[in-house]
């Protein structure tokens, strides 16, 4: 990542994608997650995140990215032994 950054000329755009909650590298460390914390404070840099509220497939896709949330979540929290939110499926109570 450095490498692709430092090459960037003048009048040049850089977009780059990623998804921090799709690490798979064993030992989990991801070159997106230090470059946002690295450069943060640089200006003329910006990030954008999005939100499940982003999404705009199908609504389906919008649960799981959801539940992937909590997930998360859950293991940065600690527990306090209570249940966690009750999740109900569209059309169904109770």
């Amino acid at each position: 990542m450095k490498m692709f950054l430092t090459r960037i000329g003048f009048g040049s755009t850089a977009v780059v994608t990623g998804d921090i909650t799709q690490i798979d590298l064993q030992g989990g460390k991801s070159g997106l997650v230090h470059v946002l914390d690295v450069l943060k404070d640089v200006e003329g840099l910006s990030f954008t995140h999005f939100a499940s509220k982003d999404v705009v497939r199908h609504p389906l896709v919008k649960r799981i990215v959801d539940a992937y949330a909590r997930a998360s979540q859950a293991k940065t929290v600690p527990s306090t032994g209570a249940s966690g939110p009750e999740v109900v499926e569209e059309g169904r109570a109770g």
